[in-house]
């Protein structure tokens, strides 16, 4: 999954493909690479992130869905947390609603259970303005095991196949750093509770704290990294920045696996 931020303000590359142009170009460009799913985000969710009106946020993500679909046949996803986006993003085309807050708005449940597409439910302690003030957990792993499988049967009961469901645990949102390694240890784990898992670990801070890149767009290298792991552990998808870059890890480590057990004795 290629990130496609059309803000002014994410973490990482805010502003850098906030025109219709220059996003539609970053999308291509990510398919090309080997993207096969375009997440179309138009709100940041960054520590300490402000929310942004449903006008702005359709007004940002409805032009690039529309022209990418007329332009490409990839999958296409909405990361929002908005019934109103979610409506016009299905409308437009895109395939999977991906969404932070796990359909916890009001209305955001009954719009994505009445729609085609795919449910990617996240976890996450807080909101996006707080929820790195010091989270606290007993037992990460477990505490969030059980809190996606009880979100993702509350989405079966609204009407939704459970075939339709991804599971996000959340990396970087309402966690620690010592929160964000156990999980990416533990993730095995998340991937027997019977859903597709979904890992988002792409420039992220809990990067930086073991590397000493303060510039997201300096952790290029430790991205490749988490996402190979969160692969190796068993996650579906990897949502990343630098698709060249995990392509060519993932095809690496996919060669070598293909491999096991080849060599006669």
């Amino acid at each position: 999954m290629g990130v496609l931020n059309v803000t002014p303000d994410s973490f990482s590359d805010g502003g850098l493909h906030a025109q219709a142009d220059t996003a539609l170009a970053r999308a291509l460009a990510m398919v090309e690479a080997g993207a096969d799913l375009i997440d179309i985000g138009g709100e940041s969710t960054r520590p300490g992130a402000e929310d942004v009106s449903v006008s702005e946020e359709l007004s940002r993500v409805v032009p690039v869905i529309t022209r990418l679909r007329r332009e490409c046949d990839c999958a296409i996803s909405i990361d929002t947390s908005k019934p109103e986006v979610m409506q016009a993003a299905v409308d437009a085309g895109v395939e999977m609603i991906n969404d932070v807050r796990a359909l916890s708005q009001p209305g955001a449940l009954s719009v994505a259970a009445a729609s085609p597409a795919l449910l990617c439910l996240m976890h996450m302690q807080g909101c996006p303005v707080s929820m790195q003030n010091q989270p606290e957990y007993a037992n990460v792993v477990a505490e969030i095991a059980a809190w996606l499988v009880e979100r993702a049967q509350q989405v079966i009961a609204a009407g939704v196949a459970a075939e339709r469901i991804v599971l996000d645990p959340g990396f970087g949102f309402g966690k620690t750093v010592t929160h964000n390694y156990q999980l990416l240890a533990h993730l095995g784990s998340l991937t027997e509770l019977g859903f597709p898992l979904l890992a988002g670990l792409s420039r992220k801070s809990m990067l930086g704290a073991v590397t000493g890149r303060t510039d997201p767009q300096q952790r290029v290298a430790a991205s490749v990294a988490g996402a190979l792991l969160a692969a190796q552990a068993g996650a579906a998808v990897v949502r990343v920045h630098d698709v060249p870059e995990t392509v060519d890890a993932l095809a690496v480590w996919r060669a070598a696996a293909a491999q096991r057990g080849s060599l006669n004795n």
